[in-house]
Order: structure tokens, then sequence, then C-alpha cells
């Protein structure tokens, strides 16, 4: 009988041994396998915040400096339309200048090419002269002999 309670119970104790130590592995394991990917999380999060600040600054800045362009264009346009009025040595020259200076402007539209007014089809063949042969002809191509 002893041997009947020693081979029940050796098991029994093993399996009882099993599973408390499951339990702590189980009960410490799940807790630092969140806390890494918690953390992961919020460097990816503070990544990511990064990055669309970076974004929003790149914009603001390329805004502030279409701006100055833009203003810088019209002083160099004010500019030269005060030089053309005071270095044009006659009204016809002023006049010409201020014209390019206003047309480059965006303000008069060039004038655009318009189609011929003969309208005639594109011939498939070569026009030729009366006394000439045409490529149908049976002499067309041979030497003449003298």
């Amino acid at each position: 009988m002893e041997q009947t309670l020693t081979a029940w119970l050796v098991p029994a104790l093993t399996l009882v041994a099993g599973i408390a130590i499951g339990f702590l592995i189980a009960r410490l394991a799940p807790n630092a396998v969140p806390n890494r990917t918690q953390r992961q999380l919020d460097e990816m999060q503070k990544r990511f915040d990064a990055y669309q600040s970076e974004v929003v600054t790149h914009f603001n800045t390329t805004a502030n400096l279409v701006k100055k362009l833009s203003q810088t264009q019209q002083d160099v346009q004010q500019h030269l339309s005060e030089g053309a009025n005071r270095l044009a040595q006659d009204e016809l020259t002023r006049q010409r200048l201020l014209a390019t200076l206003h047309a480059s402007e965006g303000g008069e539209k060039r004038e655009r090419l318009k189609a011929p007014e003969h309208h005639e089809m594109p011939k498939d063949y070569a026009p030729k002269s009366a006394d000439v042969p045409g490529m149908l002809d049976e002499s067309y191509g041979l030497k003449s002999k003298k």
C-alpha cells in the first residue's frame, strides 16, 4: 500500500508544483511583454508627432518663402517701371518699355498663331509638270537611247 500511495503522491505533487510554477510564470511574463509593447508604441507615437511637427514647420516656411518671393517680384516690377519712366530717352521708348513690362505681368495675352486661310488638302503624290512622265508611265525611269 505504501508503494501505491507513493506512486500516486509523487505525480500529484509534481502536478501541483507544475501548476504553481506555470501560474507564477504566466503572472509575471505577460506584464513584461505589454510593457515592452507599450514602450514601442510610445516611441512610435513620439516619432509620428515629431514628423507631423516637422511637416507643419516645412509648409509654414515654404508659405513664408513664397510670400517673400511674390513681394520681391512686385518690387522688381516696380523698380523696372520707375527706371523705364526715369531713364527712357523719348516717349515712344518709354511707352514700349512699359507695355512690355505690363504684358509680362500676365495682364495682356499674347496673340496666338492662326491657321493659314488657304485650306488645301495635302497631296499624296508629288506634283509634276506636264512634259514630265508620271510614275505610272511605261517609260518612267528608263533612260532614252540616243
